[in-house]
């Protein structure tokens, strides 16, 4: 994958797009509320095109998901809505028994999945799980990471019971800010342990895979905030990424993004998606996005004209670092390059 490697200079994100593919938090909305643009410019995307959703976010149900887009103005149904838990389900029916006691940390969505799958749920050690699934939910506390710890203090090689955690996101986009993720409850197991959990979500590929199958498509496109989940997810998968900058990742973590966690568009919201997206021109040692032009003089990045748009200037800095593929610690950047204007929770 790489930048505009698929379109041309009048072509928008989505054209020859059936499925358009996004994520939840910091795309759609953050918290309860939606993002600013994201509502209607989904909806106009979804305009002879399928509309899904796949998510990290273990603590609701499909169901549940559905509504509160629903409420929001995309209506939605529960098959809309593509799940790590769901992911984790497919997973787990592979490690062990049907009908298996599975020791749960983790809310209401991964419950409903456990159970929906056929497994017997419980939440402690003494119950002789079969495996552990964890997942996020702003419930879980010491007691639950506790009964994980002991469930899982014999390593998986010397006959221990396997450990499954929906996704590893470090973090999650709030209406308040940006809290810890179902990453940092699942590090906190391994510290205590020494132990690895297999990961079910993004980036891993099943749940993208369970996702175009269901929609059927084609020449999807996912739309993510993430470089480390939600991109190198959709370049794992093949499958048409677009960054865009209303939650996680900002503009210094896009000219860092190493080789597997480039997209293919960066977006400062979603009413790009419709806009015609520019072309990288380069001219010897000179990368241009329309009016924003950077060259790289060795370890020196510099700013040449800075554009119309910081968009731009951000689209013409990541082509030119990325194309190096030197690591960004190798270079000198001016803060003007990876100024941050664009909206974020």
């Amino acid at each position: 994958m790489g930048l505009f490697s698929r379109r041309s200079v009048t072509a928008t994100p989505l054209d020859g797009v059936d499925a358009v593919l996004a994520d939840l938090d910091g795309v759609v909305y953050a918290g309860a509320g939606a993002l600013p643009h994201a509502v209607d410019n989904l909806l106009r995307a979804a305009d002879g095109r399928a509309l899904g959703y796949i998510t990290n976010n273990a603590s609701r149900t499909d169901a549940s998901v559905a509504q509160h887009l629903s409420d929001l103005g995309l209506a939605t149904r529960a098959q809309d809505v593509v799940t790590s838990p769901q992911a984790a389900m497919r997973l787990l029916s592979t490690l062990i028994a049907p009908g298996s006691v599975v020791m749960v940390v983790g809310g209401e969505g991964l419950i409903v999945e456990v159970e929906k799958a056929g497994f017997t749920v419980t939440r402690s050690a003494d119950d002789a799980p079969a495996a552990v699934v964890q997942g996020f939910s702003p419930d879980v506390g010491w007691t639950h990471l506790a009964e994980a710890a002991f469930a899982l203090k014999v390593p998986e090689e010397d006959g221990g019971i396997p450990w499954i955690a929906t996704n590893t996101d470090w973090t999650i986009p709030q209406s308040r800010g940006v809290a810890p993720g179902n990453g940092t409850l699942v590090s906190a197991v391994h510290t205590a342990i020494g132990r690895l959990a297999t990961v079910a979500g993004k980036p891993e590929t099943p749940i993208f895979e369970e996702a175009v199958a269901r929609f059927g498509a084609q020449h999807p496109i996912f739309l993510g905030d993430r470089l480390d989940t939600d991109i190198l997810g959709a370049n794992r998968a093949d499958i048409a990424s677009a960054l865009v900058l209303t939650g996680i990742d900002r503009p210094k973590h896009v000219l860092a993004a190493p080789a597997g966690s480039q997209p293919d568009f960066i977006l400062a919201d979603l009413r790009q998606l419709h806009e015609p997206y520019p072309e990288v021109q380069v001219s010897g040692d000179v990368t241009t996005v329309r009016g924003a032009s950077v060259r790289v003089d060795g370890a020196d990045i510099h700013i040449l004209s800075e554009g119309a748009e910081q968009i731009d200037l951000l689209r013409a800095g990541a082509a030119a670092i990325w194309a190096t593929g030197r690591a960004i610690f190798g270079f000198r950047v001016p803060e003007r390059l990876y100024a941050d204007p664009f909206h974020r929770p």
